[in-house]
This record gives C-alpha cells, sequence and structure tokens, in this order.
C-alpha cells in the first residue's frame, strides 16, 4: 500500500524473507514426482496451513502461496485521503484485495518481469487459489535479503553501507531501464541471489492500476529510501546524497519532477518529533523527509 510505511503489508514478507535463513523444508508424503508442478501444487494446496510456506520437490526448493482473505477496503480510503490532503500522488494507496486476485496479481507480475530479463521466481504452477514459485537460490545456496545485507554492512562502517545500499539503487535502475517498476521496493523485497545478481519478490499488488509508470518508478525510489533512510541518516547522509543524485541523474525527468516534488511535499515531515516514543514508522517518514530536503532543497 502506502510506500512511507514500513509495516504495510508484512503479512508475507517474513516467510520470504526466511530465504535468507531458510527453515526446515516441509517433506510431504506422496509427494508428485518431480518437476509435476501443476499436480503438486494440486495435492499440497489443500494441506498447506500457512499463507507461504517452502517445500522440497525433489532436490528443490520450491514456495506455494494460496489466496488469503479478501481485504477491506476501509485502509485504501484512508491514505487516499491522506495523499489528496498532502496532493502527493505517489503515496495513493494501491488496490490489494487479497484472495485469488491477490493471487492472479503476482503471477501476472512475475511473468512480466521475467519476460522483461529481471530477476524473479519462475512461476511453476498456478490455479486460482493458489501459486507455486521457485525459489532464487540454487543447489544448497541461499539467497541473502538486501535488508540483511545493509544491517551487516552498517555494523561494519559508512562506507561498507554505503557499498551495499548502492545496489538497491542499481538494481532499481534496472528494472525502470527496462520500462518496469516493482510493487514494493523495500529493502526486504530485493534479494541478492547466489551468482549475486539482485533478485525482486512481493508482487501481490500492482501499482500500475492506479498509477502512471512515472509515478510507479517514484514510489519504488521512495519505498527504497523509506526502508534505509535511518540508517543513511545516522552514518553518511552527504555521501548517500552524491549516490542518489548519481542515480537519478539516468532516469526520467518526469521521475526526478516527482521525487522533487515529495520532497517539497514532505517538508512538514521533517519537524516530526525524533523520540522512539511515537514509533518507528514516524521516525522513517521523519528520516525519509530530512534526507529529501537535505539533497532536493538546493535544486528546490
Amino acid at each position: 500500500m502506502n510506500p512511507l510505511r514500513r509495516g504495510a503489508s508484512t503479512r508475507l514478507h517474513s516467510a520470504k524473507g526466511a530465504a535468507s535463513a531458510p527453515a526446515p523444508l516441509d517433506a510431504l508424503p506422496n509427494t508428485p514426482a518431480p518437476g509435476d508442478y501443476a499436480e503438486f501444487l494440486r495435492v499440497t494446496l489443500p494441506k498447506q496451513e500457512k499463507n507461504v510456506a517452502s517445500h522440497r520437490l525433489g532436490s528443490e526448493r520450491v514456495w506455494l502461496k494460496k489466496a488469503g482473505p479478501r481485504h477491506g477496503k476501509w485502509g485504501y480510503r484512508v491514505m487516499a485521503a491522506v495523499a489528496r490532503m498532502v496532493r502527493l500522488d505517489i503515496i495513493k494507496p494501491v488496490p490489494n484485495p487479497g484472495g485469488e486476485a491477490a493471487i492472479a496479481t503476482e503471477a501476472r507480475r512475475l511473468k512480466q518481469l521475467a519476460a522483461a530479463g529481471l530477476r524473479v521466481p519462475t512461476v511453476l504452477a498456478q490455479q486460482p487459489d493458489g501459486l507455486l514459485i521457485s525459489d532464487l537460490g540454487e543447489s544448497g545456496r541461499a539467497t541473502v535479503v538486501l535488508q540483511e545485507r545493509l544491517d551487516q554492512a552498517a555494523a561494519a562502517g559508512p562506507v561498507a553501507l554505503l557499498t551495499v545500499w548502492r545496489e538497491g539503487l542499481a538494481a532499481i535502475a534496472a528494472v525502470h531501464v527496462r520500462g518496469q517498476h516493482l510493487s514494493q521496493a523495500f529493502d526486504r523485497n530485493l534479494v541478492q541471489c547466489p551468482d549475486g545478481v539482485i533478485g525482486y519478490i512481493d508482487f501481490e499488488d500492482d501499482p500500475a492500476e492506479v498509477m502512471t509508470l512515472a509515478e510507479c518508478q517514484a514510489r519504488d525510489w521512495l519505498s527504497y529510501l523509506h526502508s534505509t533512510a535511518m540508517m543513511l541518516e545516522a552514518a553518511a547522509p552527504q555521501a548517500a546524497g552524491q549516490h542518489w543524485h548519481a542515480a537519478l541523474a539516468t532516469v526520467h525527468e518526469e521521475v526526478r519532477e516527482r521525487i522533487a516534488n515529495a520532497a517539497r511535499r514532505m517538508k512538514w515531515a521533517r519537524k516530526l518529533p525524533a523520540s522512539r516514543r511515537w514509533g518507528r514508522d514516524t521516525q522513517r517518514v521523519r528520516a525519509v523527509a530530512r534526507l529529501l530536503g537535505r539533497w532536493h532543497d538546493a535544486a528546490a
């Protein structure tokens, strides 16, 4: 939904983020033959209690996602009202009705991004209430969520942090240069594959249903900044700003204009309280606003 709320749509991320430290695979009796993905989905889906779970099919790790409950619309109306109030279209909510619609959306978007040459899980089998997708790891070599790599790098110092952070910038730019967009471009949804390539996960909603491509791409940048702003502000805001502007120099002018507009519209958020008692979401929004102000005021 809202790219300026770190907690938005987290119900599935913990399961998918576990790819970097996977839980034991489910070994089911009477498992269909390796490669028979449609049969595996048909047989396993009714038995799976969780919305997302990993399984072993022969030597493969696969992920099965089942349709969850449909989502209510009240939260979308509230966020839409906020977006209108601050006149910032790129934070308006993206419809995610859940249920079978979310399954269909994710399958469609994964196929779309794969066709564009981007590293995403492969759709192995699909039915209205479930989706079977591949793991981005290889033969026992797991993926690592970029969020974890950033946390480790931050502990090592600003230089290490910026090195990893730039990889995320480059991964988003690689999506946009192909005329595509992500869904929620948070650091937790970018994963480093064993060969070093950054892959992308979590596509239950499609911002293009309510936004132009420029808005979708600007939203990607702000989502990534939102998920990383607090550590950047604490460690290396000036150096990060140089990398930020270098990345934006290659994007479409309309996207840059929308980000600059977001910096202006969010000026009020720079004065939000820094105390943790106000919650992590407030701290993150404040950090985003402060960084955008630092990086874009001079050009305003």
